[in-house]
């Protein structure tokens, strides 16, 4: 059973998500979107301390005149990372990408391909029954204006998570988990981005299963809130994210082992 103090934790931090979530539809809204994000993981471990990472994403988008996710495609990616797991309780991050966002103007959208560097920590609060964790990620944005010329863009972004498992007390195979996070972004001014300080608003609700420890789905329903000088933005996305662990590593352990099953039975 969970302590009286991890519940008033969990309240307080559904109270704050809602604050977050009224304050961002408070502002005036002139245009809405709706998205589809889907995103493929490969993570690889190499030690205890080290891992890398391999992300393949898309993203699709509506446009005013019609409510259908997959009108246009509007973006793909492919990113890097390199993991260094300082301690149970810090993780800090670096990845370099490549983003082709692609020329749509019905949605406001001009060709802007870009290359982003990044840092990122996270600090997690290992609670009984439930993970609290805080992201902070510093980007470093070279991206193609619509004048054709290269702009450099720093964008600040801050992220609190929440993972409550739901039919176990700890996240393991067979696990469904429920997951809500809501992520602020600062950046500076540009042509490219506009001049504003603040960025956007990112709430996400939704959940995931771990199919085993080297698989997992997460299905989550994202509301952001984007100020902009030609007019804000809000978009509605539903955001797919399928994760491999070791994918590699655990094909050529099944491969060796069909090849000598007798190293198995020996065993």
């Amino acid at each position: 059973m969970l302590s009286k103090s991890n519940s008033k934790s969990k309240v307080t931090i559904f109270r704050c998500l809602f604050v977050i979530l009224l304050i961002t539809n408070s502002y005036g809204q002139n245009t809405t979107y709706n998205q589809f994000w889907n995103e493929i993981q490969f993570n690889q471990t190499l030690s205890k301390k080290w891992a890398t990472e391999i992300d393949f994403a898309a993203a699709y988008s509506s446009k005013e005149s019609s409510p259908n996710l997959f009108d246009n495609t509007i973006q793909r990616s492919i990113r890097g990372w390199g993991h260094y797991y300082f301690s149970p309780r810090w993780k800090f991050s670096a990845f370099i990408a490549y983003f082709n966002n692609r020329d749509v103007p019905e949605i406001g959208q001009f060709e802007s391909p870009e290359t982003r560097f990044a840092l990122q920590g996270i600090y997690y609060f290992h609670k009984t029954g439930y993970t609290l964790s805080t992201r902070m990620r510093a980007e470093f944005r070279h991206m193609k204006n619509e004048d054709d010329d290269y702009e450099n863009v720093f964008r600040y972004r801050q992220q609190l998570k929440y993972i409550q498992p739901l039919n176990s007390k700890f996240l393991r195979a067979g696990v469904v988990y429920a997951i809500t996070s809501d992520e602020l972004y600062f950046k500076s001014g540009a042509k490219v981005t506009g001049e504003s300080f603040f960025d956007r608003n990112r709430l996400n609700i939704g959940a995931g299963y771990l199919f085993s420890d080297d698989f997992q789905v997460e299905l989550t329903y994202c509301n952001e809130y984007l100020p902009r000088n030609s007019g804000n933005q809000t978009t509605n996305a539903a955001s797919l994210t399928i994760t491999f662990n070791n994918l590699i590593r655990n094909l050529k352990k099944k491969i060796e082992a069909k090849k000598h099953p007798e190293i198995k039975d020996e065993e």
